[in-house]
């Protein structure tokens, strides 16, 4: 798992792993910031950790930095939860159809930042979170399941963040189970 910072969908992704019928394991949170709280909550709870910073580094290099982790600690999906980086398009090829990520929006509405001052301003009546693969192009990639939150009169993005950020916290392990469970009913590969 691939995170810049507190690690909030991280952990709920962690606790829910460790429930009966899990069908994951976080074998390792990596990040590019080698402070990032969410690495100190994984280390308490016994999972392995990594950090490579990106600053000074080309992306290819942060890039495989993280893969050479992820392959050490032997991950076979690699899960974005608040990673903060775009990821090259020769890693994303690599790991085509395993990685997931989060997206604070209903998908393919508000891509990239400032999803929910850009929902409130355009008059949604609802915003919300998707999980998706990634792909090549940003945020763009098959959205596998989402969850709406209404906005309510007089959100500010601050608000509407609060809620939305609870909402990813049920979605994103319910969607890693739904793609793994997928996975295993069409067998290897």
């Amino acid at each position: 798992m691939f995170i810049s910072g507190a690690g909030s969908n991280m952990a709920a992704l962690l606790y829910a792993s460790r429930l009966p019928g899990s069908l994951y394991e976080i074998v390792l949170v990596a990040s590019n910031v080698a402070g990032a709280r969410g690495l100190e909550l994984a280390a308490l709870e016994g999972v392995p950790t990594f950090a490579h910073s990106h600053r000074g580094h080309a992306r290819e290099t942060q890039d495989g930095a993280m893969e050479d982790a992820a392959r050490a600690a032997d991950a076979q999906v690699i899960v974005l939860a608040g990673y903060m980086r775009i990821l090259s398009d020769s890693f994303v090829r690599r790991w085509e159809g395993r990685i997931l990520n989060i997206h604070p929006s209903l998908l393919p509405d508000y891509r990239g930042l400032d999803t929910h001052a850009r929902a409130i301003d355009a008059g949604e009546s609802h915003a919300g979170a998707s999980v998706h693969l990634v792909t090549p192009a940003l945020d763009a990639g098959p959205v596998l399941a989402q969850a709406r939150v209404a906005i309510a009169p007089g959100d500010t993005p601050e608000s509407l963040e609060a809620r939305v950020k609870l909402a990813e916290h049920q979605l994103y392990p319910h969607a890693l189970t739904q793609f793994l469970a997928e996975r295993a009913d069409s067998g290897p590969g």
